[in-house]
């Protein structure tokens, strides 16, 4: 039997039921996805967000002879690189103050300064750029670390003579950072931003810094706050090796120091600002916040 054009353009019931579905139900699959990505982003599907955490004090260097000794070194507890509970959180107006500390490598004597970074891009900083380690501070000079100038997020060694390492950081991720420094004539440095690397040499060889006290967060006569996460701040009077530092960047952001003669002072900022290193070098925070919320934007190496 023909039908007719009405007949013809009634649509069927199962497409009706269709339409029905998406109608009743498509707002409802659209906030799911939206709260779905809303979860993604904030890292909350992340593995690490699941992974063990080591509580602050996990890991830390013994020294049965003393503070400042170098030989029948050994770490004692939870040193498999298990994930730190908390890191340090600065808003660009907070720091770590390190009073004194001993045994840091001063004049043109080799060094190595290692850091895991979250920075978040910007700051309220004149000067432009982020002290991430600093110590050598007076009123007339500026001391030596690690710094990074947002405008451009590159990695720095700062010593009077800065050298640019090239290497860029990306904001809202984690990054591990390194700068080692030779001594001597040669004056050759390097520059490791995760698995990259960098080489150089300063024109001249670094000063005595007249200053005594280090900062982590903050650093230089001038406002140079940072503004982001910091963890596992690593300092050796050694110019480690470029395998060195790869070891130190594949262990993680809960990795243990490595070379435990040449070790100076370890600050994983694990819901504390103390020094890990035995050599007791501890810190004062100020404005400085430790946050478990920190894994987003962090992957194993």
């Amino acid at each position: 039997m023909l039908q007719s054009a009405t007949e013809r353009q009634k649509p069927s019931p199962k497409a009706q039921s269709a339409m029905e579905y998406l109608m009743t139900y498509g707002w409802a699959i659209l906030i799911i996805a939206v709260v779905l990505g809303a979860l993604f982003q904030l890292g909350v599907f992340n593995g690490a967000t699941f992974a063990p955490k080591a509580p602050p004090g996990a890991c830390q260097v013994f020294r049965p002879n003393g503070p400042s000794t170098a030989f029948d070194l050994n770490l004692e507890g939870v040193c498999n690189g298990e994930l730190p509970e908390y890191v340090a959180s600065f808003n660009a107006n907070g720091a770590v103050n390190v009073i004194a500390p001993t045994q840091l490598p001063i004049g043109d004597s080799p060094r190595t300064i290692v850091a895991w970074v979250y920075p978040l891009g910007g700051n309220n900083n004149a000067n432009g750029n982020q002290q991430v380690v600093f110590y050598g501070q007076s009123t007339t000079d500026e001391g030596v670390g690690l710094i990074i100038y947002p405008d451009s997020n590159n990695v720095y060694f700062e010593g009077w003579n800065d050298w640019n390492s090239g290497l860029i950081v990306t904001n809202n991720t984690w990054n591990f950072v390194a700068v080692t420094y030779s001594g001597g004539v040669s004056n050759t440095i390097g520059g490791y931003e995760n698995n990259q690397s960098a080489s150089g040499y300063l024109s001249a060889a670094l000063a005595t810094p007249s200053g005594t006290n280090l900062y982590v967060g903050f650093g230089g006569p001038a406002t140079r706050y940072y503004k982001g996460y910091i963890a596992n701040v690593q300092i050796y009077n050694a110019s480690l090796s470029q395998p060195e530092v790869n070891a130190l960047y594949l262990e993680g952001i809960g990795g243990a120091p490595i070379d435990l003669q040449n070790l100076v002072g370890w600050w994983p900022l694990n819901g504390d600002a103390n020094d890990y290193s035995g050599n007791e070098n501890n810190g004062v925070p100020t404005n400085v916040v430790y946050t478990s919320s920190w894994t987003s934007g962090y992957t194993t190496p």
